[in-house]
């Protein structure tokens, strides 16, 4: 793991450098019908909700959209496993940033029981299957997985604990994960055995500093995904006409919120 922290203002720079070529690779997809999946995967505390919001910050929501699925009902739950992923999967010219995904059940289903082994052994099973149609019918797949050491994992969970602003992030199997470390250790060993394959590889992310590990992963995937610039078409702002005898109603008329800021003012 690195030790070293990345200079708040070197990491600053190069991230808006990095953020304004996401804006231009997104414009590649949106003209070249590219369709983009990006499976974000690590441990409890990792860092991969942040480093998601790092890149998808300056990108255009119509074409670029994070998928977070919750609990499956109890429909989903009787369908075939990768059956909900598919209707998140992108359409021509569209990004899917996934915050977890279809690796659920390597993972926290698995560690936890909440997935039998029958069910287990066949996703390892069809994971890399599933995976090679994807990437056969054209989809560009990148799998990352965020590391971070127990230390630095605990560390970040008493900062949430503390943080009412974060709070919301903790659950209950979240707090689980640091009792069931090496369970989870063993489960991740065994996913990448299975399903590093050559058409949709791993990419492990040091994510102890997390400025680091945001720059290195999106560096990474601007180096990945095969993009070229796009020319702009200039937009030319026209000249204001001019009025046309236009007068506003009284401001009296309108339900106007009530002016807070200026109470700090005071």
């Amino acid at each position: 793991m690195s030790a070293a922290r990345l200079p708040k203002k070197l990491y600053e720079r190069e991230l808006a450098r990095l953020q304004a070529q996401l804006v231009d690779m997104q414009a590649w997809v949106q003209t070249t019908g590219a369709r983009v999946v990006v499976i974000f995967e690590g441990r409890d505390a990792a860092g991969k909700g942040s480093t998601i919001k790092r890149v998808s910050e300056y990108l255009n929501p119509r074409v670029s959209r994070i998928v977070a699925l919750p609990t499956p009902t109890d429909r989903e739950k009787s369908q075939w496993y990768f059956q909900r992923y598919i209707a998140h999967l992108p359409a021509a010219g569209e990004i899917v940033l996934m915050d977890r995904s279809w690796y659920n059940r390597a993972g926290v289903e698995r560690v936890m029981g909440y997935c039998t082994e029958a069910e287990y052994q066949r996703f390892l099973h069809q994971a890399p299957l599933f995976e090679r149609m994807l990437v056969e019918d054209g989809i560009l797949l990148l799998k990352y997985w965020f590391s971070v050491s127990d230390v630095e994992q605990e560390a970040r969970f008493r900062s949430r604990a503390s943080d009412p602003m974060r709070r919301w992030k903790l659950s209950p199997n979240d707090v689980l994960s640091i009792t069931k470390w090496e369970d989870y250790s063993r489960a991740k060993d065994a996913m990448l055995v299975h399903t590093d394959i050559p058409e949709a590889p791993w990419y492990e992310v040091d994510n102890e500093d997390k400025r680091r590990g945001r720059i290195n992963m999106i560096h990474h995937l601007l180096e990945r995904i095969p993009w070229q610039p796009v020319p702009h078409e200039s937009v030319e702002i026209p000249e204001r006409p001019a009025s046309r005898g236009y007068e506003r109603p009284p401001r009296s008329v309108d339900a106007m919120v009530p002016d807070y800021a200026a109470t700090l003012e005071r």
